[in-house]
């Protein structure tokens, strides 16, 4: 199924030193800000109070937020139905949770009589820095094994710019959450987990028209391979990325504060992965000195009797 054919190839291959500047100055941008600023980390990770707490009728968030307003860095959303709220605490020194869970539902009791408590939990420090080492150790396990899939699928060269591609699109997510201070929790770290695996789905793609260009287009150069492996597969490109990025933005509008951070996360990852796959690992291809030997053995010519 293609929305449209284009007839006559794009040269990508042409703006591929611009293309990838831009890239080398985001990605140095980006960890720049992870170095310097670093990430807010949610409750997740750093520990603190979650609380769930039940009413007799359809609640009204942002009047609890306002509420709680004197408590910084506190989360308020709907958990399950409208009349359940779920709480998120930040740890604080000197004040228990369990003292704290009290002293928010007084707060919310003031308001409004009906609230009553469900259940409380508290997630200590430690807790969260094993959250921390074990989404390091996931990540790092993830692109291993996206390089050795291309790697025994395609060839070591586009293994290593798929992976350079991937992990361009995961440090320019966390350079958004950096610069912004925008929370980063346990969804969202599942967020870029799946825009890792997403990302690599459209290299191979390509990777693959490429293989298949090497084998068919037999007089042309390696940049006019890859010219065309792109230009053919721009309209699945369209039609995959459109139905996701509706997806992903229907949650990001209508999904509330539960989902904005995951969807946000995943936007960002889908617009970066479409560029990146593109007009970063195709580059990175060429460069790196794939050619047809790489992928068609050379025909034996009969010995001269």
């Amino acid at each position: 199924m293609e929305f449209f054919r284009i007839k006559k190839d794009i040269p990508f291959m042409s703006y591929g030193r611009f293309t990838t500047a831009i890239s080398l100055v985001t990605f140095i941008a980006a960890v720049l800000l992870l170095a310097t600023r670093g990430l807010h980390f949610g409750i997740d990770f750093t520990g603190g109070t979650v609380m769930e707490v039940h009413y007799g009728h359809i609640v009204d968030i942002e009047k609890i937020r306002s509420s709680l307003k004197s408590i910084p860095d506190v989360s308020v959303q709907n958990f399950g139905t409208s009349q359940d709220v779920l709480i998120r605490l930040p740890l604080k020194a000197n004040v228990s949770g369990a003292r704290e869970s009290e002293i928010v539902l007084s707060a919310l009791k003031g308001e409004d009589p009906s609230a009553q408590m469900r259940r409380v939990e508290f997630v200590g420090p430690q807790v969260g820095k094993e959250l921390v080492a074990n989404g390091s150790l996931a990540l790092l396990l993830v692109s291993l094994g996206i390089m050795g899939y291309l790697a025994i699928r395609f060839e070591w060269r586009f293994a290593l710019a798929a992976i350079i591609a991937n992990l361009h699109d995961v440090v320019i997510i966390l350079g958004f959450f950096s610069f912004f201070q925008w929370e980063f929790s346990l969804p969202v770290l599942a967020a870029v987990l799946a825009v890792l695996g997403y990302s690599v789905n459209e290299s191979v793609v390509v990777f693959d028209r490429i293989r298949e260009n090497f084998r068919t287009m037999r007089k042309s150069t390696v940049p006019e391979i890859i010219n065309n492996a792109i230009t053919r597969t721009m309209s699945r490109t369209v039609i995959t990325h459109g139905c996701t990025q509706l997806m992903v933005t229907s949650m990001l509008f209508f999904g509330g504060a539960a989902l904005h951070y995951f969807a946000l996360a995943l936007t960002i990852g889908i617009l970066f992965g479409i560029y990146s796959s593109v007009l970063v690992a195709s580059p990175i291809v060429m460069w790196l000195g794939v050619s047809r030997a790489d992928f068609v053995k050379p025909e034996k010519r009969a010995e001269a009797g």
